[in-house]
């Protein structure tokens, strides 16, 4: 599918540039959709787009960028868990993305969550499980409620979606090496680079035993 027509969204972050990169390695013509261009640092390519849109509640507004693409990725998530308390970013986009999906005649999306949104791993230990899990998702939890609001949607949405769950992100290089569980987490899966995770959202676009499926993935 070597000529996929792709939209990013949430494509100046670590994962989000990733993505792009990726897409454009393989082939794909890409649309980044962003903010501020200065920050994508992506070289410019001759089947890269990028499209400024300030609002991504504004259904409106992205329509356009999904008009005639094949597949949408969203890389979008708070920065901190302060950002996400005081502006829930991920839930409120994807509710319009997806509307916007619908209007466009898009169908397939893959979007990153994190893994303590999905479930314990039983072999885990009690530690992880008892003590170490919870404390980060109270640490965390605002953000954590944002990507379970964003799951939430494309649960009751119509649309062909994934849900790529990583444990804590590194900047290391992409390894195609990582373990991935289909409707579940990695047993002891502590880390993952976000070149790996950009990978697992790409795979998953052309794997159908992804589809309406959350998946986990570790080093």
């Amino acid at each position: 599918m070597g000529s996929m027509r792709l939209t990013v969204f949430g494509a100046t972050g670590g994962v989000g540039r990733e993505v792009v990169r990726q897409a454009l390695d393989a082939g794909y013509e890409v649309t980044a959709v962003v903010r501020d261009p200065a920050r994508l640092g992506v070289a410019d390519h001759e089947r890269l787009r990028v499209e400024v849109v300030r609002d991504l509640t504004d259904e409106d507004a992205l329509v356009p960028v999904l008009a005639g693409r094949d597949a949408v990725v969203s890389a979008l998530g708070a920065a901190s868990n302060k950002q996400a308390r005081l502006s829930p970013v991920t839930g409120p986009a994807l509710r319009a993305v997806l509307a916007a999906m619908e209007r466009a005649g898009v169908s397939r999306l893959a979007a990153v969550s994190a893994a303590p949104v999905g479930p314990d791993v039983p072999s885990d230990g009690v530690v992880a499980r008892k003590v170490f899990l919870p404390l980060l998702r109270r640490a965390l939890r605002d953000l954590y409620a944002d990507l379970a609001v964003m799951e939430a949607e494309l649960r009751a949405s119509g649309v062909q979606w994934t849900v790529i769950r990583p444990p804590r992100l590194l900047n290391r290089p992409r390894t195609g090496g990582y373990r991935r569980v289909i409707g579940g987490n990695v047993p002891g899966g502590r880390v993952i680079s976000r070149a790996d995770v950009a990978d697992a959202l790409l795979a998953s676009l052309t794997d159908p035993a992804t589809a309406r499926r959350a998946v986990g993935v570790a080093a």
